[in-house]
Parts: C-alpha cells; sequence; structure tokens
C-alpha cells in the first residue's frame, strides 16, 4: 500500500515536533507545497511563521560554502542580527532569495531559532544550542 503524500513526516498532518536549538521551546513545523510561494510553515508560541521552503536547500550549500561552524545569532525581525551569523544571512540582499526568508512582515526574523532544529531533523546538519546562543554545521 502506498503511503499518503499527504501524511508524510514534516507535512500539515503529520508537522514534525522540535525544540529550539536552546532547547526552551517546543514548536511545530511542516512543508506547505500548495502556498505560493512554498514554504516552511512553523506554528510557536500561538503564532504562524512562514520561510521560503527552498531556504532549506539555500541554508545547506551556504553552510557547505563555509565548512565549519556557522553562529545562529537568532534575533527577531526587529532585531539587528549579528553579522557572519545564520540569522543575518537570512536576512541578506546577497542570499539566494535577495533579502529575507520570512514571508510574512512583523514576523520574518527566528531564522536562526526554527530552521536548524528542521535541518537536524531531515540529517543535513549538525546544530549545538545553548541558553547563549548556538552553532550549525553541514553534515
Amino acid at each position: 500500500m502506498e503511503k499518503n503524500p499527504f501524511e508524510l513526516p514534516g507535512m500539515r498532518r503529520n508537522p514534525w515536533v522540535l525544540k529550539t536549538p536552546d532547547g526552551r521551546t517546543d514548536f511545530k513545523a511542516f512543508r506547505d507545497t500548495t502556498l505560493s510561494p512554498p514554504a516552511l510553515v512553523v506554528l510557536a508560541e500561538g503564532r504562524e511563521l512562514r520561510y521560503h521552503l527552498r531556504c532549506l536547500d539555500d541554508l545547506y550549500e551556504m553552510l557547505k560554502e563555509k565548512g565549519g561552524w556557522v553562529t545562529l545569532g537568532s534575533a527577531d525581525e526587529h532585531e539587528r542580527a549579528a553579522s557572519g551569523t545564520v540569522e543575518a544571512w537570512a536576512r541578506s540582499p546577497q542570499n539566494p532569495v535577495g533579502g529575507w526568508y520570512g514571508l510574512t512582515k512583523g514576523s520574518r526574523g527566528g531564522f536562526a531559532t526554527f530552521i536548524p532544529p528542521i535541518m537536524k531533523t531531515l540529517n543535513l546538519a549538525e546544530v549545538q544550542g545553548s541558553p547563549q546562543g548556538g552553532r550549525m554545521r553541514a553534515v
């Protein structure tokens, strides 16, 4: 019997249940290819955040190019992201989408909070978190 693609892990009916890198917050995430553009949807603390789905591939490529650990640098949209961090890259005009990977103005930050655990679940990255921050690298 063939599996229903909507019930595969990481889809709306079967979201991933994860923790932020600092271990403080549980969240759910899933891919939604029916949205335009296709999105990675994060449900956390009563909020829904959306990021370009392509961020998984793009971040993996950036991490491979760096070849080592990159600081996460989590920040919300209204905070400045420290230079050289995953969060800064996710907002940079030099990244593959030419700016924010977050799709909803007002909730575009938090990339380095929510995307690394998904990358770890997909075996694309190693993530080390701590209450003071964290880092990640491609595997």
